[in-house]
């Protein structure tokens, strides 16, 4: 079985940013999958899954309702591994394209007064959220890109190069 190509990047060099994970064709039209990496993989504590749960509430609903963004969004939700986030754009635009909105949409939660959809009708574990945690992780991601804006270690995955042996062994240049 292939490899699927988000585990292919190498994560001991991931750090926190936003990347394009990948640019697909659906339906004549163009999606593309970002990576919005929240903290280092393998090395840093996963984010908490209540706050990692509120910070899912919170954004989709400010991406959902961007007067210029809104009809972009196909999907905003939390990786497995709790390390990031995908969000899922109609067409192709560079991670610096969407920088100020993800941006945005991490300082909004500081803002946040509840999390919206919380009720049982609306939300499959509505009991397991923390916006005090949410609020702490978003200000923290807020803080780093803004101060890493000029950096384009956080557009760009780690580049290193995979020597693939001819049983599918993974050898790694780093």
């Amino acid at each position: 079985m292939d490899l699927i190509p988000s585990f292919s990047v190498d994560h001991r060099a991931i750090v926190p940013g936003i990347f394009t994970s990948r640019v697909d064709t659906v339906g004549g039209g163009t999606v593309t999958t970002y990576d919005v990496r929240l903290t280092r993989p393998n090395r840093e504590p996963a984010v908490d899954v209540a706050a990692m749960h509120s910070l899912e509430h919170i954004i989709a609903t400010f991406l959902r309702n961007d007067p210029d963004w809104k009809d972009e969004v196909i999907y905003w939700g939390p990786m497995g591994c709790l390390t990031g986030f995908y969000l899922i754009l109609k067409g192709s635009r560079s991670p610096q394209e969407i920088f100020d909105l993800l941006l945005r949409a991490f300082r909004s939660v500081e803002d946040a007064k509840t999390v919206p959809g919380v009720l049982p009708e609306n939300c499959g574990h509505y009991l397991m959220h923390n916006l005090g945690m949410a609020k702490w992780y978003a200000a923290k991601f807020a803080d780093y890109l803004a101060e890493n804006a000029a950096n384009p270690a956080i557009f760009e995955y780690p580049k290193t190069e995979r020597l693939i042996t001819e049983d599918g062994q993974h050898f790694y240049d780093s």
